[in-house]
C-alpha cells in the first residue's frame, strides 16, 4: 500500500488544470476501518498537505464524535476524496473535484482496505459516484434516507461552514442522523 500511496502523491494527470498545481492529499492505511469520502481539498488542505484541516474538518470531527487523534489514526479513518488536489476557484466556491481520480486510484486503494466496516461519502459528488442509482435525486433526499444505504455507505451533507443554511433548513438531520452517525462510529472505533 505504501508504493500506491506514494504514486498517488506523485500524480500528475491532471496538473495542467489545477491552478495551484497538483498535490495530492491522501490518507489511508490497511487496517483503516472507516473510510471518509469528500470532494476535494480546499486551499488550506492544500497549503497544509493534512486532510480536513479546516473549518469543515473541525465539524466534521465534531459530526462523527470523534478526537483529532482518533480522527488522524489512518488505522482508524482512511480520508480518500473524490479529487486528491484543491481543484480551483469557481463562481460560488471551489470547482467540481477532477472527475480523473476516483476512477484511478479508489480501487486500488479499497483493494489494499480490507478491514473498512463503513465508508462515510460526503456531498453529492461522492455519493453519485458510490451510489450509482441508488442516490436520491438531492442531496437532502439521499442523507434523509441514509438507513438505505446502510450498513456499507453512510451519506452526510458537506459540513463547509457555508452550509449553516442547509442545516438551519433541515433540523431532522441534528436530531436524527448524527446521533445515528455517532453511534456507528463508536461502535466500529471501540
Amino acid at each position: 500500500m505504501q508504493d500506491l500511496l506514494h504514486n498517488i502523491r506523485q500524480c500528475t494527470i491532471c496538473s495542467k488544470h489545477l491552478a495551484l498545481g497538483p498535490r495530492p492529499v491522501v490518507s489511508a492505511h490497511p487496517d483503516s476501518k472507516i473510510v471518509i469520502i469528500g470532494q476535494a481539498p480546499g486551499t488550506k488542505v492544500h497549503n497544509s498537505g493534512i486532510p480536513w484541516d479546516d473549518a469543515s474538518g473541525k465539524q466534521l470531527r465534531k459530526w462523527l464524535n470523534v478526537s483529532d487523534e482518533d480522527f488522524y489514526d489512518e488505522a482508524k479513518f482512511a480520508i480518500v476524496p473524490m479529487g486528491f488536489c484543491y481543484p480551483g476557484k469557481g463562481k460560488s466556491g471551489d470547482l467540481p473535484p477532477r472527475p480523473e481520480c476516483a476512477p484511478q486510484w479508489h480501487q486500488a486503494l479499497f483493494d489494499f482496505m480490507t478491514n473498512t466496516e463503513l465508508v462515510i461519502l460526503i456531498g453529492m459528488y461522492a455519493q453519485n459516484y458510490y451510489l450509482k442509482d441508488k442516490a436520491k435525486k438531492t442531496l437532502t433526499e439521499t442523507v434523509a434516507n441514509y438507513k438505505a444505504y446502510l450498513p456499507s455507505y453512510f451519506p452526510l451533507p458537506h459540513p463547509s461552514p457555508r452550509n449553516r443554511f442547509w442545516l438551519s433548513k433541515n433540523p431532522w438531520f441534528e436530531v436524527e442522523v448524527l446521533p445515528e452517525l455517532q453511534k456507528r462510529v463508536g461502535t466500529i472505533l471501540k
